[in-house]
């Protein structure tokens, strides 16, 4: 699922400063290119963390309300809403894919003369069994 945040980004001395307002994230970064790599990989982050909480991502929101909540958000400090105004897409779940490889035990029930079929053979059951979900599910 891919979705685009609008994404409001502010130079302050050498650093840029990033607010996502939908997901009330704020980043920065060395230059622009790495404070957008900055805001992307914390959007995948919150959208990980909130679909493993069992709470909906947040829709995207279009630049008028963006531009509202950046406003609302600001403070005599700063004002996200001054900064440039760009969109930053991610693709939830090739972020999942890609970063959530954390292993997850699983119990199988195998009928016995194929457990023994495959410790003979010398088979690795779970990596023939990660093989046949992905081939199954069509994934990487």
């Amino acid at each position: 699922m891919k979705r685009a945040y609008p994404s409001f980004i502010a130079k302050v001395n050498n650093d840029y400063l990033i607010f996502i307002p939908d997901m009330k994230i704020y980043t920065e970064g060395t230059s622009l290119a790495n404070a957008i790599e900055m805001a992307r990989d914390a959007i995948g982050l919150k959208g990980i963390n909130l679909e493993d909480d069992n709470i909906s991502i947040p829709e995207p929101s279009d630049t008028e309300k963006a531009v509202e909540l950046a406003k609302e958000d600001a403070d005599e400090d700063f004002d996200y809403s001054t900064g440039l105004l760009t969109y930053i897409d991610v693709d939830f779940s090739e972020y999942r894919k890609k970063h959530d490889n954390k292993m997850v035990r699983r119990n199988v029930t195998l009928p016995c003369w194929l457990n023994y079929a495959a410790d003979k053979a010398h088979l690795n059951v779970s990596k023939v069994l990660q093989e046949a979900l992905k081939e199954k599910l069509a994934v990487n």
